[in-house]
């Protein structure tokens, strides 16, 4: 008995190691991971919350696949036990912060976001101390402890509304994609602070190099992520969310597509539109850089491993739960009054 405990209790750390990303955790290569994975969601009354910039296998797997807003949404409302959230590890915090009272765990723990880091929340509280008047609005793609430093949350679905929802004459502080941000100036026409933050991928994508993809398919559409930077979402023909992006395509009689956005999102769009072509966008290189090297830590194994031993759990402070939360449940609000679902 005690060796088969110590054989578990083994097995058991090795897997959380493995989680963590600090070592291979070798699985029977037999073993049917789909069947496995449907058998412990089911024993544990789980539910698989994935983005759609995660591998095609793990977008199938899924209970649910959106973008940001939409995964908050569904994680506000699962009647699950237990989350685990195919995304980064920013988006497993909104997910425990919206369901304090279930277990979210992720395949990764080291899943982060370059954005999501380019903003840490006690540079940013100094910063904040500047405009002590000013609205705080946060993209959802930031830290729990930036959000509680947040007046209202908001992603790339529902960017625009919340800016309009603030009074004229207020200021606003927006952070952390200085993109995202200028791209809200621009089309809202209201000026704001911004913070001097942005995503890896979407600042990775060429003007010049889309330009000559544009040349060779005349007929395509351009069609982008307002992470990207102006230079490139001036030559776009459509500017949304990933949501919005795949929506796009589905209603748009085009056939040709070139997609400024991490790649992940083209598995949904060649699923809903098999007969169209999607052509990802190029970065200013020869790398694979348009795709988000965090999104990709996670893997159909890790998702086995973190739904069998429930690690590694996101876990968070009731104090910052109850402080991030306010912003999170302004931006539903808002969203819900606007109709966006």
């Amino acid at each position: 008995m005690t060796t088969t405990n110590t054989a578990i209790n083994t097995e058991q750390a090795q897997a959380s190691l493995a989680l963590k990303g600090f070592l291979d955790f070798d699985i029977d290569p037999a073993l049917d991971l789909i069947e496995e994975i449907n058998k412990l969601k089911k024993q544990k009354n789980a539910v698989i919350l994935a983005h759609y910039y995660q591998d095609g296998e793990i977008q199938d797997i899924a209970d649910f696949v959106g973008d940001s807003l939409q995964l908050s949404q569904e994680a506000a409302r699962t009647k699950a036990d237990m989350i685990a959230f195919a995304g980064v590890h920013f988006m497993a915090e909104t997910a425990k912060i919206l369901s304090p009272q279930k277990k979210v765990v992720i395949p990764d723990l080291k899943a982060g976001c370059s954005l999501s880091d380019s903003c840490p929340a006690p540079l940013f509280a100094k910063f904040k101390e500047k405009y002590p008047d000013h609205t705080v609005v946060s993209y959802v793609n930031c830290t729990a402890d930036l959000k509680t430093l947040t007046d209202i949350c908001c992603t790339s679905s529902n960017a625009v509304h919340i800016i309009n929802s603030i009074p004229k004459e207020k200021g606003i502080v927006f952070a952390p994609d200085k993109n995202l941000g200028a791209y809200l100036e621009r089309v809202t026409g209201r000026k704001m602070v911004l913070w001097n933050g942005a995503c890896m991928v979407h600042e990775i994508f060429s003007r010049e190099q889309i330009t000559k993809l544009k040349h060779r398919h005349p007929k395509a559409k351009i069609i982008a992520h307002p992470e990207c930077e102006a230079p490139v979402l001036d030559l776009a023909d459509y500017i949304g969310s990933t949501s919005g992006l795949l929506n796009y395509i589905k209603k748009s009689s085009d056939q040709e597509f070139i997609v400024a956005t991490e790649v992940g999102i083209l598995h949904q769009m060649e699923k809903a539109c098999p007969d169209k072509l999607f052509i990802p966008a190029p970065p200013n290189n020869g790398c694979s850089c348009n795709e988000c090297p965090h999104m990709k830590r996670n893997s159909l194994e890790k998702l086995y491993l973190c739904l069998k031993y429930e690690l590694p759990e996101v876990v968070l402070s009731e104090g910052v739960i109850r402080d991030a939360r306010t912003c999170i449940d302004r931006m539903l609000e808002i969203s819900e009054q606007a109709g966006l679902k």
